[in-house]
């Protein structure tokens, strides 16, 4: 079946092309600017047709031969009229689609309470759905609440008030119930759709197997994250506006985005029937409970640790890996330090310095600061500095060094070091060295931390004046000692 996608480059787009095409469907996209998916591992296996959807005869190109279509695309946040600006590209698609033959659309919209007023931003996904079921093309309306997996807007939010906060003062929305999806169970519904009946044209909900208060699914993070639970307080005072500006400031949630989302949280958000079995059945395996879909997106998180898992990828990964087109406030907080040094020595001098760091040789800055950190460790019931070790010039994968382990060693080029200390997190040290063009070498270093929950935050700001001495001085030294050894060895060779 020859596929077109809408919304490639959003979350759900981006984890629903590569399972098309493993099911063997030809797929082809419409995309504006067709380079933020140069970076895909698929990229070179889908038809772009580079296009707006307000450009009808992009439209009309993209449409051509497709046998069933994905509508995928929302305006959530933008400026001005954006009710206005989706019911006429929504229009322009479907009678696109009738003209063109195709056999099939699917459309994931929001699930919402009947006979309630709704936020701007249901009201328009609402109206999406009913402009697509009126067509004349066979539609399939998903309808989804909260989507569970790294990168979805409402899991980033629970994500990071969850682990910001110690304690949530909340609107009233956090006791409205909440019935989420993993997005894994999403994709199957949206793949599945393509098997309907071709009399099938309604709006269906989807939901996993709980249902929640807002309030549990953050506290049901917390356990999964580690972190204690987050004593929640409803307060009656805070207006979705004030609470999307109080979202935007605490996260890294964009306010435009926060806003919708808390107006769509002002009444219970749940299935109303489970219709949607006789047209889709469940997963064989049956459908993911909330915590289990959480753990996983962690546990994806965590197997990728300092490195993505999307960027040696040949075929698709779980749902809830990483991709490049998400938003780069989606995922675990990471904080960086990154030092880049020229050096007049070559590359195996130079990788012979990093190769000796640590034990008695030092750090090569500020070696009372290193021993102090070394000292707090060991009081709070850490391993401190006192390993050294096993060899003070060679080092092979799984060695102690003082208080990090070697994770990866790349000998002449990289090693990266894993913290064993006591912190609220987890962190590496990565050091590296590569020929320069026209002679010398170029040390690269970049310290990376995952905190863990609000104290994890504070750490990192709490040690963040002293990285300009211990980092910069680090860099500076290590590319000093081995030019000092490249002098030492050219003068012993003449």
């Amino acid at each position: 079946m020859k596929v077109l996608v809408t919304g490639a480059t959003g979350y759900l787009g981006g984890r629903l092309v590569p399972r098309l095409l493993a099911a063997g469907h030809e797929v082809r996209l419409i995309a504006r600017h067709p380079s933020r998916l140069a970076e895909a591992p698929w990229a070179g296996d889908v038809e772009i047709v580079e296009g707006d959807l307000t450009d009808r005869r992009a439209v009309d190109e993209a449409m051509t031969g497709a046998d069933a279509a994905y509508w995928l695309v929302h305006s959530m946040g933008a400026p001005g009229d954006f009710e206005a600006s989706e019911r006429a590209m929504t229009e322009q698609f479907a009678a696109s689609a009738r003209e063109h033959g195709v056999r099939r659309i699917v459309y994931l919209g929001g699930l919402h309470p009947p006979g309630v007023p709704l936020s701007r931003h249901l009201r328009s996904r609402a109206e999406v759905g009913e402009i697509l079921l009126r067509s004349g093309v066979p539609t399939i309306v998903l309808q989804a609440g909260v989507v569970i997996g790294s990168g979805s807007t409402s899991f980033e939010m629970i994500r990071h008030l969850t682990e910001v906060l110690p304690y949530m003062p909340a609107p009233r929305w956090v006791r409205s119930f909440i019935q989420p999806i993993a997005v894994r169970d999403v994709l199957h519904y949206l793949i599945g759709a393509l098997d309907a009946p071709p009399e099938v044209n309604r709006a269906f909900d989807i939901g996993g197997p709980d249902v929640l208060r807002y309030g549990q699914l953050m506290n049901g993070y917390a356990v999964e994250a580690g972190l204690p639970q987050r004593p929640i307080a409803a307060l009656p005072v805070l207006t979705p506006w004030l609470a999307g500006q109080w979202v935007n400031l605490v996260t890294p949630i964009p306010r435009r985005l926060a806003v919708p989302i808390i107006e769509s949280l002002q009444y219970d958000c749940v299935m109303h029937d489970h219709d949607i079995d006789a047209v889709i059945p469940p997963p064989a395996e049956g459908l993911l409970p909330y915590r289990t879909a959480v753990r996983l997106a962690l546990e994806r998180e965590r197997a990728g640790e300092v490195e993505t898992s999307w960027r040696n990828a040949a075929a698709p990964g779980a749902p809830s890996d990483p991709l490049p087109s998400d938003p780069d406030w989606a995922g675990h907080t990471v904080f960086t330090d990154e030092r880049t040094r020229a050096c007049a020595a070559p590359a195996a001098e130079l990788w012979r310095v990093i190769e000796g760091v640590g034990g008695e040789n030092g750090w090569y800055s500020f070696p009372l600061a290193w021993a102090v950190r070394g000292w707090i460790d060991k009081l709070v019931g850490g391993v401190g500095l006192v390993r050294g070790r096993r060899d003070p010039h060679e080092l092979h994968e799984g060695e102690v060094v003082d208080f990090w382990r070697v994770e990866s060693l790349e000998r002449g080029r990289s090693l990266r070091l894993r913290a064993e200390m006591r912190v609220p997190g987890r962190a590496w040290l990565e050091l590296s060295a590569e020929e320069a063009p026209g002679g010398g070498s170029r040390y690269h270093q970049r310290a990376v931390y995952f905190p863990k929950g609000l104290a994890g935050r504070l750490y990192w700001w709490a040690i963040l004046p002293f990285h300009g001495i211990i980092f910069a001085g680090m860099a500076n030294r290590i590319t000093a000692e081995a030019e000092a050894g490249a002098r030492e060895h050219a003068g012993a060779s003449s």
